[in-house]
């Protein structure tokens, strides 16, 4: 038996379908951050309103919500990359639309709102998408390096460039726990990271010279992501035979089957829901920090920081103990740093406690992730992906909603506080609730 080789963290990186991958997935995200910033900014500077900006998110969740679970099933029925390519096409039109209405300064904010409410439509058929193709790609670049048992029975055809075939096990058997999935979500996490740090610090800067460039060169980065998904090669098509409710629901099952994935992906979703106070950070740059939509920028920034700092340490050094535990931890580590953001009156202090913020919620990100990818078979991975973005969109898109609506009755710095409180109520009681993911010990345990 050939002795395998432990590949490093940077072996996943020297497959050319995984490179396009992650640069669409870069583009897209600055493009979404960019938006984000000029979207939030603008909105509260026409409106003054909390309850504008919660309406933003409420927007994009509804969407999302309603098509997620489509979006899944489409990820196992088509092909994955023409997915992916509608998706990017959603998103490009939402650049030109906020593009074309900021050149309309009488339109009125009244139509951002069903402009934006397509990135959630975008969302929920682009994240179950890119979600089942990472573990793919990740398996060709592991093969390739020597790290990965022979294959056997493809579920999809995918493309190596003459790299050792990549096909994960048969779609009945769900793929063994590696560390390279760990690797390869944290590669992917520090990507998006990367992006979301810089988007909207180059968003806040852009908006100075007038929304008009901000949504002009967003819209250029979803076009340069297009070109790179359409580069990828071969077909992506499960050879599944998934369809109609029954179909759609499998992914549902499963995850609530799963205790340790039902517990990891419930916490991060009640988490972020009560310590969204993202969606302050306009009211908190505006009126409590006193600066101007560069300092919104940073501050928007500020969490990706952290949060890429830790994803590359990860795909480096995963975890390899104790990662329901170190998981809790970090989940009320947010909840505290969310506190401090909402109780300082320093921008630099503020800067620091968002950083904490994103460094913290990474490592539930890589675990839930992890967990999600290495347990589900290929062809369920669409729609179990789907299942997942229903808990991250609600606790994103539907957190910013309640963090507006909060904010609106209590006032800003009370909403924020309380979502830190109310984040640490959930890891007490999550403690309790899910002792298989508190005990787990290594991600393998936790999925059995």
């Amino acid at each position: 038996m050939a002795k395998l080789n432990k590949p490093d963290a940077l072996s996943l990186l020297r497959n050319r379908n995984l490179l396009l991958f992650l640069s669409a997935r870069f583009c897209s995200a600055m493009a979404t951050m960019m938006l984000s910033v000029a979207v939030g900014w603008q909105v509260y500077a026409l409106t003054h309103s909390a309850f504008a900006l919660g309406m933003v998110g409420l927007a994009q969740f509804l969407p999302a919500f309603l098509l997620s679970l489509p979006g899944g099933l489409a990820a196992d029925r088509f092909d994955r990359r023409a997915v992916l390519l509608g998706s990017f096409a959603v998103e490009i039109a939402v650049g030109m639309g906020l593009l074309l209405l900021s050149l309309q300064p009488a339109a009125g904010v009244v139509w951002i709102f069903p402009i934006v409410a397509f990135i959630g439509v975008a969302r929920a058929f682009m994240a179950p998408a890119n979600g089942s193709m990472l573990p793919l790609l990740a398996s060709a670049s592991a093969a390739a390096a020597g790290s990965l048992p022979a294959p056997v029975a493809p579920p999809v055809s995918v493309a190596t460039d003459g790299l050792v075939p990549p096909e994960p096990p048969q779609p009945s058997q769900p793929p063994q726990p590696s560390q390279e999935f760990a690797r390869a979500v944290a590669w992917s996490s520090s990507v998006f990271q990367t992006a979301t740090i810089a988007g909207p610090a180059l968003g806040g800067i852009l908006y100075a010279l007038g929304a008009p460039f901000v949504y002009g060169t967003a819209t250029a980065l979803l076009l340069l992501g297009f070109a790179a998904i359409t580069s990828l090669r071969g077909r992506w098509r499960v050879q599944g035979q998934a369809t109609g409710l029954g179909g759609i629901l499998e992914g549902v099952h499963f995850v609530f089957a799963k205790r340790a994935i039902l517990g990891a992906v419930s916490l991060d979703l009640f988490a972020v829901l009560f310590g969204g106070a993202t969606a302050l950070l306009p009211i908190y740059a505006r009126d409590i920090l006193h600066t101007g939509p560069w300092g919104l920028g940073i501050l928007r920034s500020a969490p990706a920081v952290g949060a890429a700092v830790v994803a590359v340490w990860l795909a480096h050094f995963p975890i390899r103990g104790r990662v329901g535990q170190r998981m809790f931890i970090c989940v009320a580590l947010f909840g505290l740093a969310t506190i401090g953001f909402a109780l300082s009156r320093s921008f630099a202090l503020s800067l620091f406690a968002l950083v904490i913020v994103g460094a913290s919620d990474m490592v539930s990100v890589v675990v839930r992730g992890t967990l999600v990818q290495v347990s589900t078979p290929d062809a369920m991975r669409g729609r179990v992906g789907a299942v997942n973005m229903l808990f991250i969109g609600a606790s994103n898109e539907l957190g910013e909603f309640e963090s507006g609506l909060t904010a609106a009755w209590l006032g800003t710095v009370p909403a924020a506080v309380l979502g830190g409180v109310g984040t640490l109520l959930v890891v007490l009681v999550w403690w309790r609730l899910f002792p298989t993911l508190r005990r787990a010990d290594r991600l393998e345990s936790a999925v059995e």
